[in-house]
């Protein structure tokens, strides 16, 4: 198998990319590389993700497994008064996020290298949020949900995105299961 996006050091040659888009009435501008989860733009299930996202003012939100940085920065900017937190095993990702929240000058936010939950181990959040990495295997999917309880706060939401064709029946139910309640608040596709 190739380089994958979630490996902790990319050999990938750079391809340094940016792009702006719109979201939620708000502009930002991200910076992009080979090596690192839809790395030439904004791939579709986040989009889907961050226009159902409903995170209040002053919450504490998880970016888990955060690439470049758009959920993290997108909610960072929508819920001015909390603090966000971005974590990601992949170094260049991390390098990525930081340089993103950066360029859109959000202070809420910060962005920590580590596997999963390992960088926010003493931490617990109103919102986590992720595009998980299907192709890392159903392990990892079935780590970020069976850990989610324990990093949420009292009434905190988990917010996955998933294709149909990459599990997303299966992944609801293991939520489901977890959390005793499950809700698809979008469908879209592509």
């Amino acid at each position: 198998m190739g380089e994958q996006y979630f490996e902790r050091r990319p050999r990938s040659t750079h391809r340094l990319g940016r792009f702006e888009v719109t979201i939620r009435g708000h502009p930002f501008t991200f910076q992009t590389d080979a090596g690192v989860f839809s790395g030439r733009g904004l791939d579709r299930g986040t989009e889907l993700l961050l226009a159902a996202l409903e995170v209040g003012p002053c919450e504490s939100i998880l970016d888990l497994g955060c690439g470049y940085g758009t959920l993290g920065i997108v909610a960072a900017r929508l819920s001015e008064g909390g603090h966000v937190i971005l974590t990601d095993v992949n170094e260049r990702a991390v390098a990525l996020a930081k340089a993103n929240v950066a360029a859109n000058g959000i202070r809420n936010a910060e962005v920590r290298n580590g596997n999963l939950y390992e960088p926010v181990a003493d931490l617990a959040f109103d919102h986590i949020l992720a595009n998980p990495p299907i192709r890392a295997g159903r392990e990892i999917v079935d780590r970020i949900i069976a850990d989610a309880p324990a990093r949420l706060l009292e009434g905190g939401s988990l917010w996955l995105v998933a294709r149909t064709r990459q599990g997303a029946d299966s992944i609801r139910a293991r939520m489901a299961r977890a959390f005793r309640n499950a809700t698809i608040v979008k469908r879209g596709s592509g």
